[in-house]
């Protein structure tokens, strides 16, 4: 039966390194199932940092703006909270 294996494959040094590689491409800790599940990872979290990053700009600007105009910060207060002075009545109107 031996006969039959190529000489080469019953070299130690081709087994230790045909067990070594499969070990590390299959059975090591950071195997090649692992590394593509982690690569995805990262990119899906690199894309909700982009998400975050642009609504914080977003943000960003509308603080600036309420803080420089009064008139702006009123009518945010007036859109966003419901805010209303004294002598006013207020009227919400919900589109369905």
């Amino acid at each position: 039966m031996l006969h039959r294996i190529p000489k080469f494959a019953r070299n130690f040094y081709f087994i230790a390194g045909a067990l070594f590689v499969f070990w590390m491409l299959f059975l090591d800790s950071n195997d090649l199932i692992s590394q593509f599940q982690l690569s995805r990872k990262i990119s899906s979290l690199e894309n909700e940092k982009e998400y975050y990053m642009q609504k914080f700009d977003e943000v960003q600007q509308e603080h600036d703006q309420l803080l420089s105009n009064t008139e702006s910060l009123e009518k945010f207060a007036r859109e966003k909270y419901l805010m209303k002075k004294d002598s006013e009545d207020l009227y919400v109107i919900i589109d369905e």
